[in-house]
């Protein structure tokens, strides 16, 4: 999977959102807000290709959490970034 083009990261406010640059026709009622591990990875992955299992070993090799729960964790956020469409699988 591979983040879609015409998103990008950027911290408002202390915030990291993700914002659609010259998309148009997208559902913005729902701002997309990513916490620092998630935000993290964003930067980790933008313009490569990814999966839940490359997401975890990122995960394990930057913080001190066991394989299982890194990916639990990356599934749920690559979950969520497909179903608000910045993620193509």
């Amino acid at each position: 999977m591979k983040i879609n083009k015409g998103f990008e990261l950027r911290e408002m406010c202390g915030e990291h959102i993700i914002i659609g640059t010259g998309v148009e026709n997208i559902d913005f009622s729902k701002v997309i807000s990513l916490n620092e591990s998630a935000a993290w990875l964003w930067r980790e992955v933008e313009g490569k290709e990814f999966t839940p299992e490359s997401l975890a070993a990122l995960l394990m090799g930057q913080y001190d959490v066991d394989e299982a729960t890194a990916l639990a964790d990356a599934t749920a956020l690559v979950s969520q970034w497909v179903s608000v469409g910045i993620v193509t699988e």
